[in-house]
């Protein structure tokens, strides 16, 4: 919009100067700076998140180990006890009561530790 005086009023003049600038390339170092900056944000954020997962990862990872070392441990005294009660062998036996109070405790046991780390979850 031209003035009464027929020049282009301040405002006007300093958008559209600041038009041109963008249009002819003069602020590309100002917006090459932005655009590093938000990449490195991006870069930045994207880390955590793999950090994040790589975490969860780990933790599934050991829980899964815990469990088959478990299994592994309880499975001489569970074959203890199968073969002391298939065996003839009675049940007041001493090695055959510590085989079976073995493998009641250790599931329960493996089940207290799950059920806690679901309510700590939570």
């Amino acid at each position: 919009m031209i003035g009464a005086e027929g020049a282009i009023p301040k405002k006007q003049a300093a958008g559209e100067s600041e038009l041109l600038a963008s249009l002819s390339g003069r602020r590309a170092a100002r917006d090459a700076a932005i655009a590093y900056r938000t990449r490195r944000a991006v870069l930045g954020s994207i880390g955590v998140l793999e950090e994040q997962k790589a975490g969860r990862k780990r933790k599934r990872a050991v829980a899964i180990a815990g469990l088959l070392l478990a299994g592994l441990g309880m499975a001489p005294f569970a074959w203890r006890l199968a073969d002391d009660l298939f065996g003839g062998a009675h049940i007041c036996d001493l090695s055959t009561q510590l085989s079976l109070l073995i493998c009641v405790f250790c599931p329960a046991l493996v089940a207290a530790v799950l059920v806690a780390g679901w309510m700590r979850r939570s």
